[in-house]
């Protein structure tokens, strides 16, 4: 066996596994099981992904290759994971083209019917013409084609129409370029009913129909429209040298981004060859591998906002979120915590909870100061809100914000201006290492409290994202939580933490170790195991530690969403170890760690995935739990996601994500519903009070 095929069995290529992710999301739109429409959603997340994998991955890979340091064993093995990627996506398009003729034919069972612009009754036609009028005149500007110098100051993934014009009496040809003005009206337009459907149309096919309207006044013509768009590289270059702030910096860069150069161009494949030829010469692309020829319509990430037309039964049911006794007990929050530690799982738990404790920080005299981290936030920030009216009742509160946030980053300099305009000290953490570490600590007079969080304070995503947050008011955290803030303004100090895993401190060597541990007790002969819910595990130094581990015989279950470069269950070299990767209605972004340490279990929750960049790059922290009723509860989070028999895929690096099946005779089982089941029956019966 070559030394390259055995490294590609032994180590998953981090975009390699990124795409076998983005699949599962794709098969779980043809899941005959799932709701109708929200089957179209997970359409629109996979579309969505991809966007966003081209303007970040696939933009990266290509800098690499054209960077004057790249030597040639690099660019040969990044060349070859870009052909396996493109080779991935040309298939997985193919079924995802299934996918959506599927859904559209079901949506038709349901009287629901997408028609274009060559379906249109008179009614219909005469409604999209007074829609034009009363809408879209005015949004639909044509550029003609002549008169563009460069097309890099289009927009990156707006939808365009690329329209061939061809005058009925002189046969001129012209061509322009129409922006969709889908921002503005959404991307889908109900037309009247006809035959019992309730008719809908892309805002593209709308336009498509009204062309006569929007080149009105010129000479009668023939219209041809195509549409394409175009994915830029997404990499934001920050001016270090430039005598600005960062937040200025920051902020000039944002534009920077915008101008980027395309990296992938997604067209309509029966848009005529001398067309596209005239498309791809005003963007200045020659020799891109990544030009797609796909279907009609692109931009599918607005399949999320599908209309339902009051058909509430092709979604999924409304999970109502729960609100722990004690965040509504007249008992201060802070004084609760005081006596137990206390915890929230979103979107099970309501986030309003940690609402509360801002707010009751905000307002309490025994308040003396609030330090937390900020990585992304909600566009009506309760977050933020809270921060604010805390400095106005005269606490000292300091926000340490993330700028570079990717895509948040005009949000996040919004924030801080309105932080900064209200008397928050707001610090932009440091240049060359992201704070992505979720923290919040309150100095009172009568004993400090401090929260940990595995995903961002940030209400929008906590109702569709599953996170923690523990709060707890046990010294030792607490004060390495404070010590954190002290690494942030220094970050390369040597301040020791021992309760705290703080990257790049210490985190990735004492993972190291402790799997060491487990490695020693499992040769003894001892217990020896780890369970795991993560994000993503990339790091090579780790995935050669787990593979060592599993030789010892130590058992290694993991519960993952995206990135895997591990190849579980492979004899020899992983059988013990056994990765799910679970696909439901709610994102599932929590990382929990649990070492078996010999019979007396280590239990962790934080921010820190495996991979270089968090361990690395980024300030992560990872706390551990000692409260026996949270531990509980983490363990059965990992547990019930490591027995998902309804949305619990493989993680076998191949890629093929199949679905576990249920043993013989036991019913199909899925961890997200059996979660929500127990945190409603919890609330009817309150534990460890």
């Amino acid at each position: 066996m070559s030394k390259s095929k055995k490294k590609l069995l032994t180590y998953i290529e981090r975009d390699v596994s990124w795409m076998y992710f983005n699949h599962r999301i794709l098969q779980e739109a043809r899941k005959k099981d799932v709701p109708l429409l929200e089957r179209l959603s997970f359409l629109g997340i996979y579309s969505n992904n991809l966007d966003e994998f081209f303007r970040v991955r696939m933009a990266s890979l290509n800098r690499i290759i054209e960077s004057k340091n790249v030597t040639d064993e690099m660019e040969k093995k990044i060349k070859k994971t870009i052909k396996t990627i493109m080779k991935l996506n040309e298939d997985f398009n193919v079924e995802y083209s299934l996918a959506t003729d599927e859904v559209n034919d079901e949506l038709e069972q349901h009287n629901i019917r997408l028609i274009n612009e060559e379906q249109l009754n008179d009614e219909q036609k005469s409604f999209l013409q007074q829609f034009y009028y009363d809408k879209l005149n005015g949004s639909t500007n044509p550029l003609w084609f002549s008169a563009i110098n460069d097309f890099s100051v289009l927009e990156d993934n707006r939808i365009y129409l690329a329209v061939k014009k061809t005058s009925h009496e002189s046969k001129k040809v012209k061509y322009a370029i129409i922006k969709i003005p889908d921002r503005v009206y959404g991307r889908f337009i109900r037309v009247p009913e006809s035959d019992g459907y309730d008719n809908i149309m892309y805002l593209d096919d709308v336009i498509r129909y009204c062309l006569p309207l929007v080149f009105i006044g010129s000479e009668k013509s023939d219209y041809e429209a195509y549409s394409f768009k175009f994915t830029k590289d997404a990499e934001m270059e920050v001016d270090n040298e430039a005598d600005y702030g960062l937040l200025e910096r920051i902020a000039i860069g944002v534009n920077s981004r915008k101008r980027g150069e395309p990296i992938r161009v997604v067209y309509d494949q029966s848009m005529p060859k001398e067309l596209r030829k005239k498309v791809m010469e005003r963007l200045h692309i020659r020799d891109l591998d990544t030009l797609l020829g796909a279907g009609r319509y692109q931009n599918h990430k607005d399949l999320m906002g599908f209309p339902n037309f009051g058909h509430d039964n092709l979604s999924y049911p409304k999970w109502q979120q729960v609100m722990k006794p004690e965040f509504m007990d007249d008992e201060s929050l802070l004084t609760l915590i005081r006596k137990k530690d206390r915890f929230i799982h979103v979107p099970y738990h309501s986030f309003n909870g940690y609402i509360r404790l801002l707010r009751e920080a905000a307002l309490r005299p025994e308040v003396k100061e609030i330090k937390t981290t900020l990585y992304r936030l909600a566009k009506d920030s309760k977050v933020v809100k809270a921060l604010i009216c805390a400095a106005r009742n005269g606490k000292k509160v300091t926000a340490v914000v993330e700028l570079l946030a990717r895509f948040d980053e005009e949000s996040n300099i919004k924030w801080s201006k309105r932080m900064q305009e209200e008397g928050v000290n707001v610090i932009f953490g440091i240049e060359g290492l992201k704070i992505h570490s979720k923290l919040l600590h309150i100095t009172t007079k009568l004993g400090n409290i401090a929260c940990v969080g595995t995903g961002n304070f940030h209400e929008g995503n906590a109702k569709s994202y599953t996170d923690y947050l523990i709060m707890t008011a046990r010294p030792r955290i607490v004060n390495e939580v404070e010590r954190v803030f002290d690494f942030i303004d220094k970050p390369f100090s040597q301040i020791r933490f021992r309760e705290l895993m703080v990257s790049p401190n210490s985190m990735k060597n004492r993972i190291l170790r402790q799997l060491n541990v487990e490695i020693k007790n499992a040769k003894e002969g001892k217990e020896a195991w780890l369970k795991l819910k993560i994000n993503h595990i990339t790091d090579a130094d780790i995935v050669k530690k787990l593979y060592e581990a599993s030789q010892a015989g130590v058992k290694v279950d993991i519960v993952i969403r995206g990135n895997c470069s591990l190849v579980p269950g492979v004899a020899g070299l992983s059988e013990n170890i056994h990765a799910v990767g679970i696909i439901d209605r709610y994102l599932e972004h929590s990382r929990i760690i649990i070492f078996c340490n010999g019979g007396k279990p280590k239990y962790y929750i934080g921010s820190a995935d495996w991979m270089p960049r968090n361990l690395i790059n980024r300030i992560e922290v990872m706390s551990p739990v000692y409260d026996e009723d949270i531990r509980k509860d983490l363990l059965r989070t990992i547990e019930y996601g490591l027995h998902d028999t309804t949305n619990g895929r493989i993680v076998d690096g191949r890629g093929t994500n199949e679905i576990q099946q249920p043993a013989e005779g036991e019913a199909p089982f899925r961890s997200q519903e059996a979660l929500y089941n127990a945190y409603h029956a919890e609330i009817e019966h309150p534990i460890g009070q």
